[in-house]
């Protein structure tokens, strides 16, 4: 007969006390949830609600793009880019044209659309990006920068405003005169009224 004790004798605890494992849980949870969540001082301060969606790929390829319309009585260019470019692609394109601005290189990427104007050929600009040829014409141009609620009696011919703004792949505003906001780049269209498409979502 074996002189080892018998772990499971009757009248003695085997095992762990439950509150030692009751504790002991507690704190690896507690762990993992200070590990998993960061703390108030990792956290960057929250931006506006609206702007910086992060839609960027830094692998996205360049885009080819054709400029196809320009209409200089509403400071505006329609571009025209594959129908398999992806939103990444159009963020990338934006972003260009931004950085071709800061460069002041813009007039050799899109033709004048405030020309003689003091702050510059591109001092005020509206650039327009779709993937369907059919709807970068001057026709749809001009009813987008009318926006929303242009009398549609003026225009009878137009194409309709929603029906419009659901083409646009990205949009690019510049207006040097407000120096505080001098440009806003966005997937889809937002208006000034706040009318916007349905995959609108601002870039920069």
């Amino acid at each position: 007969m074996s002189n080892e004790q018998n772990p499971y004798e009757e009248g003695k605890r085997a095992g762990l006390h439950p509150l030692l494992v009751l504790f002991g849980a507690i704190l690896i949870m507690w762990l993992l949830i200070n590990l998993a969540v960061p703390s108030g001082k990792q956290k960057q301060a929250a931006g506006p609600e609206i702007s910086q969606i992060g839609t960027e790929d830094p692998d996205a390829a360049p885009v080819m793009y054709k400029v196809q319309t320009t209409l200089t009585e509403f400071n505006a260019v329609s571009i025209v880019v594959p129908a398999q470019v992806t939103t990444s692609q159009v963020v990338g394109l934006l972003k260009q044209f931004q950085q071709a601005r800061l460069n002041q290189t813009l007039s050799g990427v899109i033709p004048a659309t405030s020309p003689g104007h003091k702050l510059g050929d591109q001092a005020v600009a509206d650039l327009y990006i779709f993937s369907d040829p059919k709807y970068a014409t001057a026709e749809v141009v001009g009813t987008l920068a009318r926006g929303a609620h242009a009398p549609g009696n003026l225009y009878p011919q137009a194409i309709p405003f929603e029906e419009a703004m659901e083409q646009v792949r990205g949009h690019y505003r510049i207006d040097l005169n407000d120096t505080s906001n001098p440009d806003t780049g966005s997937i889809g269209f937002a208006d000034d009224s706040g009318v916007h498409s349905r995959q609108y979502r601002r870039i920069f």
